[in-house]
């Protein structure tokens, strides 16, 4: 675990099995425009629509629809819970619009609630899929140690008991590496996709009261990094093992000692391409 200052979770992407993306022609004059944006989740009912429009997708392409006059589907990167946060999810959608990438990305930003931010817009190729041409993504969940403000709790899974923090580094670098992680996702019934990833990175920060988990990862299961997350706390609470996380990566069971993390601590950082 790092500790500079000694003082002091799309994930939620339910992909099925992995398919090979087969570029369309887009239409004469039409352009593909990747975008990147952040939102709070906390008022939204998720990344993905929903009947009543409260989705951050809904928000976002009713703003479509205002600017180019009909609907237009947007396609994620990933899929985020309710309540969950984002830094840097990435979307796409094709139209036509002759007046360049910055003029969009002003356009798009003039009508969406302020809890939802358009970071940048550039044109890509027809060829680029925000969901099958990823190979990467990096979350990070935050927890505070200790009472929270109220600018502290709406972003973090505030713990208020004693936890051995050594413990649950001790687990994230068990977890660390090429491993079936169907233990550790929202999985149910027999399998139906391949359940490997490959963790590249997952440790623990901890400064003054707060503490930092990341996990960078080809791919992420269903609630795969929020129950990464609230089995390092079932280690450090001491109601799991470090040895016995070892052995959830050998069974793919999961058992109730593999608490999902509340969502309000996770952000998407980035996304790699």
């Amino acid at each position: 675990m790092k500790t500079p200052d000694a003082s002091g979770d799309s994930e939620d992407d339910p992909r099925g099995p992995r398919k090979p993306h087969v570029p369309e022609a887009l239409p004469a004059g039409v352009t593909r425009w990747k975008c990147v944006c952040a939102y709070d989740g906390t008022s939204f009912a998720g990344w993905q629509s929903q009947p009543g429009g409260t989705a951050i997708q809904d928000v976002i392409e009713a703003r479509i629809a205002q600017i180019f006059g009909g609907l237009i589907r947007i396609n994620a990167s990933g899929r985020t819970d309710a309540g969950v946060h984002a830094h840097g999810q990435v979307f796409h959608f094709d139209a036509a619009w002759r007046h360049g990438p910055e003029k969009l990305r002003a356009a798009l930003r003039v009508g969406l609630p302020p809890g939802i931010q358009i970071k940048s817009v550039r044109a890509v190729t027809a060829d680029f899929h925000s969901r099958f041409s990823a190979v990467g993504k990096t979350y990070v969940y935050h927890i505070h140690l200790g009472d929270a403000d109220p600018f502290t709790r709406p972003f973090s899974w505030v713990i208020e008991r004693p936890i051995d923090l050594e413990a649950m580094a001790k687990g994230a670098a068990v977890l660390e590496g090429k491993h079936d992680f169907r233990a550790f996702s929202a999985l149910n019934g027999p399998p139906k996709e391949d359940t490997v990833r490959d963790l590249r990175r997952f440790d623990l920060v901890k400064r003054g009261k707060h503490v930092r988990i990341t996990a960078t990862a080809d791919g992420f299961m269903y609630k795969m990094v929020r129950s990464l997350g609230g089995a390092l706390v079932s280690v450090g609470y001491g109601n799991l093992s470090v040895e016995q996380l070892g052995e959830l990566l050998k069974t793919g069971k999961r058992v109730a000692r593999v608490e999902t993390a509340p969502p309000q601590g996770l952000f998407l950082m980035k996304v790699f391409y």
